[in-house]
């Protein structure tokens, strides 16, 4: 069964919240956090805000 997390995470310096989905939330944690995803890159201070998991995508 694939599960896939609905996320947002939350820049407290920039006050911007940033809304995705990914089926590995930790992978695409570190991403976002060690300036992998080009939008994201000057913004090392994101944290989950609220995720919420489901078990398929339709």
């Amino acid at each position: 069964m694939n599960e896939f997390v609905v996320y947002v995470l939350y820049s407290e310096k920039y006050d911007k919240y940033y809304t995705g989905f990914t089926s590995s939330l930790i992978e695409r944690f570190y991403s976002h956090n060690n300036f992998l995803i080009k939008d994201l890159q000057k913004k090392s201070d994101l944290g989950l805000w609220f995720m919420l998991n489901f078990s398929k995508v339709k």
